[in-house]
């Protein structure tokens, strides 16, 4: 049965830029019946999406602002509240890749900037958005974080990135533990690498390279946060494809 989130509100972070994992989930969601907040810190990015959205019926509002700092957290938290009337949804897509190399040759500035896109983003917006999710009254709510495969089988030359995803792991099962009889659940994907145009190029690969498509990431995304995995929390879910 496909995810229903009619009567839902969804804030998708990372989803400025068209054909990435954050505009793909945000589009799900909506067409899934969710009216959506959706936050970047590419403003010129969110109206398009804003309104690519509107033309297929789907609310949404644009949240911009640099999502590593508490603030702009809180003010796409409370656009949920302030437009929508509460959030039932929060899925942090809101990521990046910075360095690929030896572990003694990573900088400090990689380092940081790799904390902050994976890490940060993830760790003010839940902060940001629960207490909003307990505010609702509606029994909880769901997070969806996005790690990575890296935190489940090492990869070679991506210790910066392989850290900053696991943080994410080990917050996403902390907060489990901490909101479980709040009726918050919290999980995270740990995808491989995911066909986007990005990641192609990036690549260049071959016809045989394996990766994960968005679709797969889009319907695992929607089943963890839906009602239907309402007896799933504190997971990291792998998204292999033929991958692995």
């Amino acid at each position: 049965m496909p995810a229903d989130f009619r009567g839902k509100v969804a804030l998708v972070t990372g989803v400025g830029r068209v054909g990435q994992i954050g505009h793909a989930v945000a589009r799900g969601l909506g067409r899934a019946g969710a009216k959506l907040v959706l936050a970047d810190v590419n403003a010129v990015g969110l109206a398009d999406r804003v309104k690519e959205f509107a033309g297929e019926g789907i609310a949404a509002k644009a949240s911009a602002g640099d999502l590593t700092q508490p603030d702009a957290a809180r003010v796409a938290a409370a656009a949920a509240q302030s437009h929508f009337g509460g959030l039932d949804v929060v899925v942090n897509v809101a990521g990046g890749f910075f360095s690929y190399g030896p572990f003694t040759e990573v900088k400090p500035d990689i380092l940081e900037r790799e904390f902050a896109v994976n890490f940060k983003t993830a760790f003010f917006m839940c902060q940001a958005a629960i207490p909003v999710l307990l505010s609702r009254g509606t029994g909880g709510g769901s997070i969806v974080n996005f790690a990575s495969i890296a935190v489940v089988r090492s990869l070679m030359h991506m210790s910066a990135y392989s850290a900053a995803k696991s943080a994410v792991a080990g917050l996403t099962r902390e907060l489990a533990r901490e909101y479980r009889d709040a009726n918050i659940r919290v999980n995270a994907v740990a995808p491989a690498t995911v066909r986007t145009a990005d990641n192609v190029a990036t690549m260049q690969p071959d016809p045989k390279t394996p990766f994960v498509e968005l679709e797969e990431v889009v319907n695992t995304v929607l089943f963890l946060a839906s009602d239907e995995a309402k007896a799933i929390t504190g997971q990291i879910v792998p998204i292999t494809g033929k991958a692995y």
